[in-house]
């Protein structure tokens, strides 16, 4: 039986991987409807571009870019500031890496917390996207599992920091 730590790392992966896929498809509509206004501009009329072009692009990157900070924060991949803690002695740093890590994970947490009012208010609101007329609310939900996995991410990584002790 795997460990959790190694199921959640391959749920993480998997997660960062499919919005990669995403982000890839986004390029693709992106270079195609440059593509057909470019042959727009020399043969005009052969051609249209693509109808909601905007609408897709928005509703996926919102989507895509949050899939991949839960990968970030299992990779560590934020932003610290080692220069500032090089000379302190193990257990500051220690400490000030288990407050860290527990501010990782009320940040997605309270992030979240905002995001589902937000997505209820969209779905009670009944709002669409202005060319496509695509329903706006499920877009959030993978947000919404973003963050979910981000919180667990950095709780998994303070349990682990907790519990080794420094020598």
């Amino acid at each position: 039986m795997a460990r959790a730590g190694d199921m959640l790392e391959r749920i993480v992966a998997g997660w960062a991987i499919l919005g990669g896929i995403v982000l890839l498809a986004i390029v693709a509509v992106t270079g195609t409807n440059v593509g057909l206004y470019i042959v727009d501009a020399f043969a005009p009329g052969t051609v249209r571009v693509i109808s909601g072009y905007e609408d897709i692009v928005r509703l996926f990157v919102s989507a895509a870019a949050l899939m991949m900070l839960p990968y970030c924060q299992l990779r560590r991949g934020h932003v610290t500031v080692d220069l500032l803690t090089e000379g302190l002695p193990p257990g500051v740093v220690r400490r000030l890496d288990l407050a860290s890590l527990a501010l990782m994970a009320a940040l997605p947490l309270f992030l979240g917390y905002w995001m589902i009012f937000g997505m209820l208010e969209t779905r009670a609101d009944g709002r669409v996207s202005p060319v496509l007329n695509w329903v706006q609310w499920p877009f959030y939900l993978p947000g919404l599992v973003s963050l979910a996995l981000w919180a667990l991410v950095a709780l998994a990584q303070l349990r682990r920091t907790w519990h080794d002790r420094p020598a």
